[in-house]
């Protein structure tokens, strides 16, 4: 029996859904991302049990490189975790939703093989019978073998950088490649790719109540990620200048125009992309809208 097999996370009341939240790089924004969606989630600097304002959520931290095994053996409901540990660790889980959430924004976290700058190493086929160092090791291996390779693949505890001058290779994860150029390493190739995946334990999500509450879950959730960077934009307009108006609203869909009490003036409302507001704004103003509000949201669902 494996180590995690034996492991149960108490729950404070029955009929609750135990969910996983990562610990670590991606904790705070996690917790950015709830608290957005409407869920006030805390936790204390050295507890694992966050509490939330919503009583059907049991909630403990662990460190994404677990979730899934938890969430696969039924330790857990439901998790949020990285595509990368589900492949990892072979967890088979329910994949409900892709969240892209972290800092890294739409861009995927990459895992590439990388060696120090003086290696002789140019490609992968240089690899053979070499020694690689990686927290990732099921999938290194995998991915060496679609390539024909066989190398040696040993686990790397932390620190996996330093290592790329004791070893002739390591696949570590990074965003942009800016701090493995930074440690004066050579990216040779791409191993996999990985966002943050919300994930359910198949019996609990047969379970019709615990189903129902995930995907309540990620609808909120979900809203929140696209309303994160998007504003609400209101204004007024005289009937004669509403097409050159509207022709200056990026809109997600098609703007809300509404006629107002009287005659001769509409209101328009729409969502647009935050970036483009102090952009547009001047242009919405010297096209004849008067009023003009912004506004935050919260949640965007469609």
């Amino acid at each position: 029996m494996k180590p995690f097999d034996k492991l149960k996370v108490p729950s404070k009341v029955e009929g609750v859904l135990k969910l996983g939240l990562p610990k670590g790089s991606l904790q705070e924004s996690t917790f950015d991302l709830f608290n957005r969606a409407g869920f006030d989630i805390q936790v204390g600097p050295r507890s694992y049990f966050p509490t939330t304002s919503d009583a059907e959520l049991d909630c403990v931290m662990f460190r994404a490189q677990e979730i899934s095994r938890y969430v696969d053996q039924g330790v857990l409901d439901a998790g949020i975790t990285g595509q990368d540990w589900i492949a990892e660790n072979g967890s088979d889980v329910q994949e409900v939703a892709e969240l892209v959430y972290s800092k890294a924004s739409t861009r995927p976290a990459r895992w590439v093989l990388a060696v120090s700058e003086e290696s002789p190493v140019r490609s992968v086929k240089d690899l053979q019978g070499k020694l690689i160092a990686t927290e990732l090791v099921a999938c290194t291996k995998k991915w060496l073998a679609r390539n024909g390779i066989q190398a040696r693949v040993e686990f790397s505890w932390g620190a996996t950088e330093v290592k790329a001058r004791l070893v002739d290779a390591i696949v570590e994860v990074t965003e942009t490649g800016r701090s493995l150029q930074a440690a004066n390493l050579r990216i040779l190739d791409e191993v996999m790719t990985s966002t943050p995946k919300f994930i359910a334990n198949k019996e609990a999500w047969k379970d019709e109540w615990k189903r129902q509450k995930i995907e309540n879950l990620v609808l909120l959730l979900e809203g929140a990620i696209r309303a994160h960077e998007k504003v609400g934009i209101k204004l007024n307009v005289p009937k004669e200048r509403l097409e050159a108006v509207l022709e200056k609203l990026p809109a997600l869909k098609q703007p809300t125009v509404s006629p107002l009490w009287g005659e001769g003036w509409y209101a328009v409302e729409v969502v647009v992309d935050e970036e483009y507001v102090r952009q547009i704004i001047p242009e919405l103003k010297r096209a004849g809208a008067q009023g003009i509000i912004e506004y935050p949201l919260n949640k965007v669902i469609p």
